[in-house]
């Protein structure tokens, strides 16, 4: 099968966290067509879903611009420079909108949650055995703590309460990683 080649990425809009562009793409039969491309600047984050010793988890519920109302998902964030690992930033989340700060990390997976137009990439993980740390939210977060069951967390996503992606690619993974034994 012949490739896509870009041809030219023309910046149109710049702002804290992204770039939006007009990428022009030839196509594998020649035709040049047009796309919008948005970059994330700083490549993108990580999340993680803690789970305690009940099999209780810890959600947080915040509002979300993008969709004009609140949000129930695991703490995430994104990096603070483009090179730093997930696990290091999914850590430093989970402790900042939590206070608790997991002993055992499981690697989920990273996605693309908006593959059509977005670059943005989220490593996701679970965190079990926690330990108590210190919760500081950042300065514009303003964020309510759930605790509450996965099974709880399940119907969630059934109801359309949550409806993160990195949230809910977590808690399936972390039913499937728990019946498979993987997750003791």
């Amino acid at each position: 099968m012949n490739e896509f080649k870009r041809k030219k990425l023309e910046l149109l809009c710049e702002s804290k966290i992204v770039r939006l562009y007009k990428d022009y793409l030839e196509t594998p039969d020649g035709r040049v067509v047009e796309y919008d491309f948005i970059e994330h600047k700083k490549g993108g984050g990580a999340g993680i879903l803690l789970v305690d010793e009940k099999e209780y988890t810890y959600l947080v519920r915040q509002y979300r611009n993008s969709i004009d109302r609140m949000s129930v998902e695991i703490p995430a964030g994104a990096f603070n420079y483009p090179e730093e690992e997930g696990k290091i930033c999914a850590l430093r989340e989970a402790e900042e909108e939590t206070g608790y700060v997991p002993q055992k990390v499981y690697h989920v997976t990273k996605l693309v949650s908006s593959i059509g137009t977005f670059d943005e990439t989220t490593d996701v993980f679970i965190g079990t055995d926690l330990i108590k740390g210190k919760k500081h939210f950042d300065e514009n977060e303003f964020i309510e703590l759930l605790h509450v069951p996965i099974s709880e967390a399940i119907d969630m996503i059934y109801d359309g309460t949550i409806v993160d992606s990195k949230t809910i690619a977590a808690i399936f993974a972390y039913k499937e990683m728990k019946s498979s034994g993987i997750i003791k």
